[in-house]
Protein backbone atom coordinates (compact mmCIF):
# COMPACT_ATOMS: atom_id res chain seq x y z
CA UNK A 1 0.00 0.00 0.00
CA UNK A 2 1.93 3.41 -1.05
CA UNK A 3 1.46 6.48 1.30
CA UNK A 4 -1.60 8.77 1.53
CA UNK A 5 -0.28 12.75 1.47
CA UNK A 6 -2.84 14.82 3.26
CA UNK A 7 -4.98 17.23 1.09
CA UNK A 8 -5.97 20.49 2.84
CA UNK A 9 -9.68 19.54 1.80
CA UNK A 10 -8.79 16.71 4.14
CA UNK A 11 -8.24 18.87 7.10
CA UNK A 12 -11.24 21.09 6.52
CA UNK A 13 -13.94 17.78 5.96
CA UNK A 14 -12.48 16.75 9.29
CA UNK A 15 -12.65 20.55 11.22
CA UNK A 16 -16.49 20.14 9.69
CA UNK A 17 -16.82 17.03 11.29
CA UNK A 18 -15.54 17.96 14.71
CA UNK A 19 -17.46 21.49 14.56
CA UNK A 20 -20.29 19.71 15.08
CA UNK A 21 -19.23 16.50 17.27
CA UNK A 22 -18.47 19.90 20.16
CA UNK A 23 -22.06 20.77 19.68
CA UNK A 24 -24.68 19.92 22.23
CA UNK A 25 -26.11 17.62 20.26
CA UNK A 26 -22.89 16.02 18.42
CA UNK A 27 -21.95 15.10 22.55
CA UNK A 28 -25.52 13.63 23.16
CA UNK A 29 -25.02 11.01 20.26
CA UNK A 30 -21.49 11.41 18.31
CA UNK A 31 -22.23 8.25 16.69
CA UNK A 32 -23.58 9.09 13.53
CA UNK A 33 -20.47 11.71 13.36
CA UNK A 34 -17.76 8.45 14.01
CA UNK A 35 -19.67 6.83 11.05
CA UNK A 36 -18.47 9.64 8.88
CA UNK A 37 -15.31 9.51 10.12
CA UNK A 38 -15.01 5.55 9.40
CA UNK A 39 -16.10 6.11 6.26
CA UNK A 40 -13.12 8.19 5.31
CA UNK A 41 -10.95 5.30 6.29
CA UNK A 42 -8.70 4.08 9.30
CA UNK A 43 -6.54 7.25 9.57
CA UNK A 44 -7.44 10.67 8.51
CA UNK A 45 -5.88 14.14 9.43
CA UNK A 46 -7.08 15.73 12.54
CA UNK A 47 -8.27 19.75 11.55
CA UNK A 48 -5.47 21.26 14.08
CA UNK A 49 -2.80 18.63 12.81
CA UNK A 50 -2.12 15.41 13.52
CA UNK A 51 -3.95 12.22 12.28
CA UNK A 52 -7.65 10.92 13.97
CA UNK A 53 -7.57 6.48 14.22
CA UNK A 54 -11.09 5.46 13.63
CA UNK A 55 -10.45 1.82 12.97
CA UNK A 56 -10.68 -0.84 15.44
CA UNK A 57 -7.63 -2.85 14.65
CA UNK A 58 -5.53 0.13 13.57
CA UNK A 59 -5.91 1.52 17.70
CA UNK A 60 -5.12 -1.58 19.17
CA UNK A 61 -2.12 -1.74 17.65
CA UNK A 62 -1.26 1.70 18.55
CA UNK A 63 -1.87 0.60 22.50
CA UNK A 64 -0.14 -2.32 22.12
CA UNK A 65 3.17 -0.91 20.43
CA UNK A 66 5.84 0.62 22.20
CA UNK A 67 6.62 2.76 19.06
CA UNK A 68 3.78 4.73 20.30
CA UNK A 69 4.32 7.07 23.62
CA UNK A 70 2.64 8.32 25.70
CA UNK A 71 2.64 12.68 25.31
CA UNK A 72 4.82 12.65 28.65
CA UNK A 73 6.94 15.56 30.17
CA UNK A 74 9.36 15.78 27.87
CA UNK A 75 7.01 15.60 25.25
CA UNK A 76 4.65 18.66 26.70
CA UNK A 77 7.56 20.94 27.55
CA UNK A 78 8.57 20.85 23.77
CA UNK A 79 5.18 22.32 22.84
CA UNK A 80 6.37 25.52 24.11
CA UNK A 81 4.31 28.19 26.10
CA UNK A 82 1.08 29.42 25.09
CA UNK A 83 -0.55 26.10 24.25
CA UNK A 84 -2.48 23.56 26.34
CA UNK A 85 0.15 21.67 27.34
CA UNK A 86 2.01 24.23 29.23
CA UNK A 87 -1.23 24.79 31.70
CA UNK A 88 -0.46 23.78 35.09
CA UNK A 89 -2.89 21.23 35.34
CA UNK A 90 -1.34 19.77 32.16
CA UNK A 91 2.26 19.67 33.54
CA UNK A 92 0.81 18.28 36.66
CA UNK A 93 -0.82 15.50 35.09
CA UNK A 94 2.54 14.33 32.84
CA UNK A 95 4.06 13.17 36.36
CA UNK A 96 1.39 11.06 36.53
CA UNK A 97 1.30 7.51 36.02
CA UNK A 98 -1.12 7.67 32.78
CA UNK A 99 1.44 9.93 31.28
CA UNK A 100 4.72 8.32 31.76
CA UNK A 101 6.70 6.58 29.43
CA UNK A 102 9.35 3.44 30.27
CA UNK A 103 11.39 3.64 32.09
CA UNK A 104 9.62 5.69 34.43
CA UNK A 105 6.63 4.39 34.39
CA UNK A 106 8.08 0.53 34.66
CA UNK A 107 9.50 1.94 38.30
CA UNK A 108 5.38 3.58 38.74
CA UNK A 109 3.56 0.89 38.16
CA UNK A 110 5.78 -1.93 40.02
CA UNK A 111 4.95 0.49 43.01
CA UNK A 112 1.53 0.95 42.65
CA UNK A 113 1.04 -2.38 42.58
CA UNK A 114 -2.13 -4.21 41.34
CA UNK A 115 -5.93 -4.84 42.82
CA UNK A 116 -4.55 -8.58 43.22
CA UNK A 117 -7.70 -11.28 43.99
CA UNK A 118 -7.89 -10.68 48.06
CA UNK A 119 -7.77 -6.81 47.49
CA UNK A 120 -10.87 -7.17 45.39
CA UNK A 121 -12.72 -9.57 46.76
CA UNK A 122 -12.19 -7.29 50.01
CA UNK A 123 -13.42 -4.37 48.15
CA UNK A 124 -16.51 -6.39 46.94
CA UNK A 125 -17.94 -6.40 50.15
CA UNK A 126 -17.64 -2.78 50.47
CA UNK A 127 -19.23 -1.99 47.09
CA UNK A 128 -22.04 -4.73 48.20
CA UNK A 129 -22.98 -2.93 51.28
CA UNK A 130 -22.80 0.77 49.73
CA UNK A 131 -24.91 -0.56 46.61
CA UNK A 132 -27.62 -1.78 49.43
CA UNK A 133 -27.33 1.80 51.03
CA UNK A 134 -27.50 3.77 47.63
CA UNK A 135 -30.09 2.07 46.25
CA UNK A 136 -32.05 1.91 49.52
CA UNK A 137 -31.87 6.18 49.28
CA UNK A 138 -33.27 6.03 45.71
CA UNK A 139 -36.07 3.90 46.46
CA UNK A 140 -37.06 6.35 49.08
CA UNK A 141 -36.82 9.21 46.80
CA UNK A 142 -38.77 7.07 43.79
CA UNK A 143 -41.57 7.01 46.32
CA UNK A 144 -42.41 10.76 46.11
CA UNK A 145 -41.76 10.93 42.47
CA UNK A 146 -38.67 10.84 40.05
CA UNK A 147 -35.10 10.65 41.40
CA UNK A 148 -31.59 11.17 39.87
CA UNK A 149 -29.88 8.14 39.04
CA UNK A 150 -26.69 9.52 38.35
CA UNK A 151 -26.85 12.38 41.55
CA UNK A 152 -27.38 9.78 44.16
CA UNK A 153 -25.85 6.56 42.64
CA UNK A 154 -23.63 6.88 39.87
CA UNK A 155 -21.69 9.30 41.66
CA UNK A 156 -21.66 8.50 45.02
CA UNK A 157 -20.66 4.60 44.12
CA UNK A 158 -17.04 5.22 43.14
CA UNK A 159 -15.99 8.37 45.61
CA UNK A 160 -17.13 5.27 48.38
CA UNK A 161 -15.34 2.52 46.79
CA UNK A 162 -11.91 4.27 46.49
CA UNK A 163 -12.60 6.94 49.19
CA UNK A 164 -12.74 3.94 51.37
CA UNK A 165 -9.41 2.13 49.66
CA UNK A 166 -7.78 4.74 50.30
CA UNK A 167 -8.97 5.80 54.09
CA UNK A 168 -9.99 9.45 52.67
CA UNK A 169 -12.76 11.20 55.50
CA UNK A 170 -16.08 10.55 53.99
CA UNK A 171 -16.43 14.55 54.33
CA UNK A 172 -13.86 14.66 52.03
CA UNK A 173 -15.58 13.26 49.32
CA UNK A 174 -18.35 15.68 47.83
CA UNK A 175 -15.35 18.15 47.40
CA UNK A 176 -12.79 15.37 46.33
CA UNK A 177 -15.61 14.40 43.37
CA UNK A 178 -16.34 18.20 42.16
CA UNK A 179 -13.00 18.95 41.93
CA UNK A 180 -12.65 16.14 39.46
CA UNK A 181 -14.72 17.08 37.13
CA UNK A 182 -13.06 20.31 37.20
CA UNK A 183 -9.95 18.79 36.62
CA UNK A 184 -10.51 16.30 33.71
CA UNK A 185 -11.03 19.14 31.60
CA UNK A 186 -7.01 19.46 31.36
CA UNK A 187 -6.70 16.03 29.84
CA UNK A 188 -9.76 17.07 27.16
CA UNK A 189 -9.19 16.73 23.37
CA UNK A 190 -9.65 20.95 22.66
CA UNK A 191 -10.52 22.32 26.07
CA UNK A 192 -11.33 25.93 26.39
CA UNK A 193 -9.30 28.62 28.36
CA UNK A 194 -11.86 28.82 30.99
CA UNK A 195 -12.00 25.04 31.33
CA UNK A 196 -8.04 25.13 30.99
CA UNK A 197 -8.45 27.86 34.72
CA UNK A 198 -11.08 25.69 36.20
CA UNK A 199 -8.69 22.62 35.83
CA UNK A 200 -5.63 24.55 36.99
CA UNK A 201 -7.08 25.96 40.28
CA UNK A 202 -8.59 21.98 41.16
CA UNK A 203 -5.42 20.49 40.45
CA UNK A 204 -3.97 22.63 42.46
CA UNK A 205 -6.17 21.79 45.26
CA UNK A 206 -5.82 18.25 44.89
CA UNK A 207 -2.06 18.89 45.37
CA UNK A 208 -2.57 20.65 49.06
CA UNK A 209 -5.10 17.73 49.72
CA UNK A 210 -2.96 15.06 48.95
CA UNK A 211 0.48 16.65 49.99
CA UNK A 212 -1.09 17.21 53.65
CA UNK A 213 -3.13 13.11 53.05
CA UNK A 214 0.73 11.82 52.57
CA UNK A 215 2.77 14.20 55.59
CA UNK A 216 -0.29 13.21 57.82
CA UNK A 217 0.43 8.97 56.46
CA UNK A 218 3.81 9.23 57.11
CA UNK A 219 3.66 10.79 60.62
CA UNK A 220 0.65 7.90 61.62
CA UNK A 221 0.75 5.34 58.82
CA UNK A 222 -1.57 2.83 59.33
CA UNK A 223 -2.89 -0.23 57.02
CA UNK A 224 -4.20 1.47 53.57
CA UNK A 225 -2.55 1.95 50.10
CA UNK A 226 -1.37 5.44 51.27
CA UNK A 227 0.72 4.16 53.69
CA UNK A 228 1.96 1.01 52.04
CA UNK A 229 2.90 3.50 49.26
CA UNK A 230 4.99 5.46 51.18
CA UNK A 231 6.83 2.47 52.40
CA UNK A 232 7.76 1.52 48.77
CA UNK A 233 9.07 4.72 47.56
CA UNK A 234 11.11 5.15 50.60
CA UNK A 235 13.09 1.77 49.67
CA UNK A 236 13.14 3.52 45.69
CA UNK A 237 13.89 7.17 46.20
CA UNK A 238 16.77 8.40 48.71
CA UNK A 239 15.34 12.05 48.57
CA UNK A 240 12.16 11.87 50.89
CA UNK A 241 10.29 14.89 49.32
CA UNK A 242 10.65 13.22 46.32
CA UNK A 243 9.17 10.24 47.76
CA UNK A 244 6.85 11.95 49.08
CA UNK A 245 5.62 13.60 45.66
CA UNK A 246 5.71 9.97 43.77
CA UNK A 247 3.20 9.32 46.30
CA UNK A 248 0.95 11.93 45.84
CA UNK A 249 0.95 11.85 42.12
CA UNK A 250 -0.21 8.17 42.79
CA UNK A 251 -2.72 8.85 44.73
CA UNK A 252 -3.80 11.55 42.24
CA UNK A 253 -4.01 9.91 39.66
CA UNK A 254 -6.04 6.72 41.79
CA UNK A 255 -7.98 9.12 42.58
CA UNK A 256 -9.36 10.52 38.98
CA UNK A 257 -9.23 7.44 37.49
CA UNK A 258 -11.62 5.48 39.86
CA UNK A 259 -14.01 8.68 39.78
CA UNK A 260 -14.49 10.53 36.38
CA UNK A 261 -14.76 6.81 34.37
CA UNK A 262 -16.80 4.64 36.82
CA UNK A 263 -19.01 7.09 37.36
CA UNK A 264 -19.87 7.60 33.63
CA UNK A 265 -19.89 3.39 33.12
CA UNK A 266 -22.31 3.39 36.00
CA UNK A 267 -24.86 5.81 34.94
CA UNK A 268 -24.34 4.71 31.39
CA UNK A 269 -24.91 1.47 31.87
CA UNK A 270 -28.13 2.42 33.93
CA UNK A 271 -29.17 4.67 30.91
CA UNK A 272 -29.21 1.85 28.87
CA UNK A 273 -30.82 -0.62 31.24
CA UNK A 274 -33.47 1.96 31.52
CA UNK A 275 -34.01 3.59 28.16
CA UNK A 276 -35.44 -0.15 26.76
CA UNK A 277 -37.52 -2.62 28.88
CA UNK A 278 -36.63 -5.67 27.07
CA UNK A 279 -32.92 -5.00 27.94
CA UNK A 280 -34.31 -4.84 31.45
CA UNK A 281 -36.31 -8.28 30.74
CA UNK A 282 -33.11 -10.36 29.23
CA UNK A 283 -30.68 -9.31 32.66
CA UNK A 284 -33.43 -9.89 35.19
CA UNK A 285 -34.48 -13.79 33.19
CA UNK A 286 -30.97 -14.20 31.97
CA UNK A 287 -28.39 -12.95 35.85
CA UNK A 288 -25.40 -14.51 33.65
CA UNK A 289 -25.49 -11.95 31.33
CA UNK A 290 -24.66 -9.33 34.01
CA UNK A 291 -21.03 -9.42 32.81
CA UNK A 292 -21.64 -9.11 29.60
CA UNK A 293 -23.72 -6.00 29.84
CA UNK A 294 -21.12 -4.62 31.59
CA UNK A 295 -18.59 -5.26 28.90
CA UNK A 296 -21.05 -4.25 25.85
CA UNK A 297 -21.62 -1.03 27.87
CA UNK A 298 -18.16 -0.09 27.70
CA UNK A 299 -18.32 -1.08 24.29
CA UNK A 300 -21.10 0.58 23.12
CA UNK A 301 -20.53 4.18 24.77
CA UNK A 302 -17.31 3.79 26.67
CA UNK A 303 -16.46 6.42 29.08
CA UNK A 304 -13.39 7.18 27.25
CA UNK A 305 -13.97 8.40 23.42
CA UNK A 306 -10.30 9.44 22.80
CA UNK A 307 -7.19 8.39 23.71
CA UNK A 308 -4.05 10.20 22.48
CA UNK A 309 -0.35 8.90 21.71
CA UNK A 310 2.99 10.06 20.06
CA UNK A 311 5.16 8.46 17.55
CA UNK A 312 8.74 7.46 18.98
CA UNK A 313 10.01 7.53 15.29
CA UNK A 314 8.71 8.23 11.65
CA UNK A 315 6.28 5.60 10.53
CA UNK A 316 3.44 4.94 8.43
CA UNK A 317 -0.04 3.98 10.08
CA UNK A 318 -2.40 2.18 7.63
CA UNK A 319 -0.58 3.86 4.68
CA UNK A 320 -0.41 7.33 6.04
CA UNK A 321 2.82 9.07 7.10
CA UNK A 322 3.42 10.51 10.94
CA UNK A 323 6.75 11.95 12.01
CA UNK A 324 8.40 11.50 15.16
CA UNK A 325 6.56 13.61 17.65
CA UNK A 326 3.90 13.91 15.93
CA UNK A 327 0.14 12.85 17.50
CA UNK A 328 -2.17 10.43 16.65
CA UNK A 329 -5.82 10.78 18.44
CA UNK A 330 -7.50 6.91 18.49
CA UNK A 331 -11.12 7.48 18.29
CA UNK A 332 -12.14 4.80 20.94
CA UNK A 333 -15.58 5.81 20.65
CA UNK A 334 -15.69 5.45 16.99
CA UNK A 335 -13.53 2.63 16.76
CA UNK A 336 -16.08 0.68 18.70
CA UNK A 337 -18.41 0.81 15.92
CA UNK A 338 -16.05 -0.29 13.39
CA UNK A 339 -17.91 -2.90 11.19
CA UNK A 340 -14.76 -4.62 10.31
CA UNK A 341 -14.15 -5.24 14.18
CA UNK A 342 -18.31 -5.62 15.09
CA UNK A 343 -21.11 -7.01 13.60
CA UNK A 344 -24.43 -4.16 13.52
CA UNK A 345 -22.09 -2.81 15.58
CA UNK A 346 -24.85 -0.14 16.58
CA UNK A 347 -26.78 -2.66 17.67
CA UNK A 348 -26.31 -3.04 21.85
CA UNK A 349 -26.35 -6.61 22.14
CA UNK A 350 -24.89 -8.63 25.64
CA UNK A 351 -24.63 -11.75 24.65
CA UNK A 352 -21.90 -10.01 22.11
CA UNK A 353 -18.24 -11.69 22.69
CA UNK A 354 -16.14 -8.48 24.57
CA UNK A 355 -13.76 -6.72 22.36
CA UNK A 356 -13.14 -3.41 23.27
CA UNK A 357 -10.48 -0.41 24.15
CA UNK A 358 -12.45 1.18 26.90
CA UNK A 359 -9.51 0.15 29.80
CA UNK A 360 -6.80 1.11 26.58
CA UNK A 361 -3.89 -1.62 26.43
CA UNK A 362 -0.38 -2.56 25.96
CA UNK A 363 1.45 -1.02 29.24
CA UNK A 364 -0.53 1.56 30.08
CA UNK A 365 -3.80 -0.91 29.80
CA UNK A 366 -6.14 0.48 33.10
CA UNK A 367 -4.61 -0.14 36.63
CA UNK A 368 -8.30 -0.13 38.00
CA UNK A 369 -10.30 -2.14 35.17
CA UNK A 370 -11.00 -4.56 37.95
CA UNK A 371 -12.58 -2.26 40.27
CA UNK A 372 -14.73 -0.52 37.71
CA UNK A 373 -15.94 -3.96 36.62
CA UNK A 374 -16.97 -5.05 40.06
CA UNK A 375 -18.78 -1.89 40.72
CA UNK A 376 -20.49 -2.37 37.56
CA UNK A 377 -21.42 -5.87 38.38
CA UNK A 378 -22.37 -5.51 41.37
CA UNK A 379 -24.86 -2.48 40.83
CA UNK A 380 -26.31 -4.04 37.76
CA UNK A 381 -27.42 -7.29 39.65
CA UNK A 382 -29.02 -5.73 42.70
CA UNK A 383 -30.60 -2.90 40.29
CA UNK A 384 -32.54 -5.25 38.71
CA UNK A 385 -33.16 -7.00 41.69
CA UNK A 386 -34.65 -4.67 43.76
CA UNK A 387 -36.24 -2.04 41.21
CA UNK A 388 -37.58 -3.73 38.52
CA UNK A 389 -40.22 -1.04 37.32
CA UNK A 390 -37.11 1.62 36.78
CA UNK A 391 -38.26 3.78 33.48
CA UNK A 392 -36.54 6.72 31.97
CA UNK A 393 -38.20 10.12 32.21
CA UNK A 394 -36.55 12.37 30.22
CA UNK A 395 -33.00 12.03 28.27
CA UNK A 396 -30.18 13.00 30.26
CA UNK A 397 -27.92 16.26 29.57
CA UNK A 398 -24.37 16.08 29.00
CA UNK A 399 -21.26 17.59 29.80
CA UNK A 400 -19.37 20.04 27.45
CA UNK A 401 -16.76 17.32 26.48
CA UNK A 402 -15.58 15.36 23.63
CA UNK A 403 -12.97 12.83 24.60
CA UNK A 404 -14.66 11.75 28.59
CA UNK A 405 -18.46 11.05 28.31
CA UNK A 406 -20.26 13.07 31.58
CA UNK A 407 -24.23 12.15 32.05
CA UNK A 408 -25.31 15.34 33.96
CA UNK A 409 -28.24 13.68 35.29
CA UNK A 410 -30.42 10.34 34.88
CA UNK A 411 -33.93 11.16 36.20
CA UNK A 412 -35.39 8.13 36.09
CA UNK A 413 -39.01 7.04 37.87
CA UNK A 414 -41.05 3.89 39.21
CA UNK A 415 -43.52 2.93 36.49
Amino acid sequence: MGVVSTPTHDRRASASLFSRLRTAAGQADPFPIYEELLSRGEVSPAPWGGSLVTGFAVCDQVLRSRDWLEPDKRWRDRQGPGTRWNASSSREMSNTLAALNPPDHTRARRAAGTFDRSTVERISRTVSTTTDRLLDALSEQLRDGEADFAALVGEELPVATIGGWLGLPAADWPRLRQLTHDQVFTQELLPSASQLAASDAATAELRAYFMDLVSDRRARPGEDPVSRWIQTWDALEPDPDKADESVYYLALFVLLAALETTSQLLTTMALLLVERPERWGLVADRPDLVPGFVEETLRYDPPTHVISRVAAADCVLAGREIRKDEMVHLMVGAAHRDPARHSDPGRFDPRRKPAHLAFSGGIHYCLGAPLARLEAQILLSQLVRRLPRLTLVRRPSMAPRVAFRRLLNLDVALA
